[in-house]
């Protein structure tokens, strides 16, 4: 039997433009979360949340510049619906007060339980929903440092009012680990119990003080429970060869992309001569050669399992300027031609 008490509550999505993030060949639009928007006007969940840019939620004002969104959902009946993967536009804090909720960071599939405590970094993609949501109530804090990559410095807002040593080491713990999931205590659920209520009560940036007040303080529990934890530190993930390593996993996303050697040490976030030493440390290879292999090895795969594309089609989908260019290319290293390559290993199957 369907829940008829579930709220209603409208959900705003401004139009305003935010600069997306290209990373990794890939461009990533700020999150709207239009499955949860759909799912508000179904009446299958309860939301509230105040938001900048893209975000769902009432409009945050300019008292909180920084946080691009802070909120909650309530769904006390399953769900038909799920955030698939994304990336944030800063840090996210998740937090479960009651239910479950199944959830995916990188490649760790995991069921959150009643005061769980997720960490996301811009760089981490994650979903929520296998592929749906559980019911729950769950709560988010989204903060935007002005980082996209792991070796960038993390620049917080400037009403963070926590003393410079603790912010510090707040950040060093975050920057340094990359667990998942936390444990936390009734004062991290008072504490989002409360920010909740400021939302709900909120109207047109009343609340600002409040949430500020809030967030702050949310953010020396975190360093009290993330201390209480004695993590295991590791200085190398934020090494600018780690953003290199990033850029160069998810490479074959956009092979099709006018790269330059430029272009790719800008969407790493590194100096052209530190993408290039990184790059030739990674994978042994320069980056315009690594990646005219990596556009080779797709052309083959698009060759094999779709015998209607033409060679000019093949090639415009792999990045290279030219189906002249291509053939060439592809000859110098196939020792035949595209359409050869395809015959042969037609011919072996």
């Amino acid at each position: 039997m369907q829940n008829n008490d579930v709220q209603i509550i409208s959900v705003k999505i401004n139009v305003q433009k935010i600069t997306p993030f290209e990373a990794d060949g890939i461009v990533y639009h700020a999150d709207t979360c239009l499955p949860l928007v759909d799912a508000v006007e179904r009446r299958k969940v309860k939301f509230k949340a105040l938001a900048r840019y893209t975000y769902p939620g009432e409009r945050l004002d300019n008292n909180t510049l920084g946080l691009n969104s802070i909120g909650y959902w309530d769904a006390n009946e399953p769900q038909d619906w799920g955030l698939d993967w994304h990336r944030n536009e800063g840090i996210e804090i998740h937090f479960l007060e009651s239910g479950y909720m199944p959830y995916s960071q990188e490649k760790k599939e995991i069921e959150l339980q009643p005061n769980d405590l997720t960490i996301t970094r811009p760089w981490e993609a994650h979903k929520v929903g296998d592929p749906y949501v559980g019911v729950g109530k769950f709560y988010w804090v989204i903060l935007d440092l002005g980082v996209r990559r792991p070796h960038q410095n993390w620049v917080w807002p400037e009403w963070i009012i926590l003393a410079p040593k603790d912010l510090l080491r707040l950040t060093t713990i975050l920057r340094h680990n990359e667990d998942v999931r936390l444990r936390s205590n009734k004062h991290v659920r008072n504490c989002f119990q409360r920010i909740g209520r400021a939302v709900d009560t909120d109207e047109d940036g009343s609340n600002s003080s409040l949430i500020r007040l809030l967030v702050n303080e949310l953010l020396v529990l975190l360093l009290d429970l993330l201390d209480s934890e004695n993590m295991e530190l590791n200085e190398e993930l934020t090494d600018s060869s780690r953003s290199v390593k990033l850029f160069l996993n998810e490479l074959e996303k956009n092979l099709a992309e006018t790269w330059t050697i430029e272009k790719m040490a800008d969407s790493a976030g590194v100096g052209l001569t530190r993408f290039t030493h990184h790059c030739k440390n990674l994978t042994n290879l320069t980056p315009m050669r690594y990646l005219m292999l990596r556009r080779l090895n797709m052309a083959k795969e698009i060759l094999l399992n779709n015998n209607d594309f033409s060679v000019a089609e093949v090639a415009f989908s792999c990045g290279f300027s030219t189906s002249q260019y291509f053939s060439t290319v592809f000859k110098k290293h196939e020792n035949c031609t595209p359409i050869e390559y395809r015959l042969k290993k037609q011919e072996v199957v």
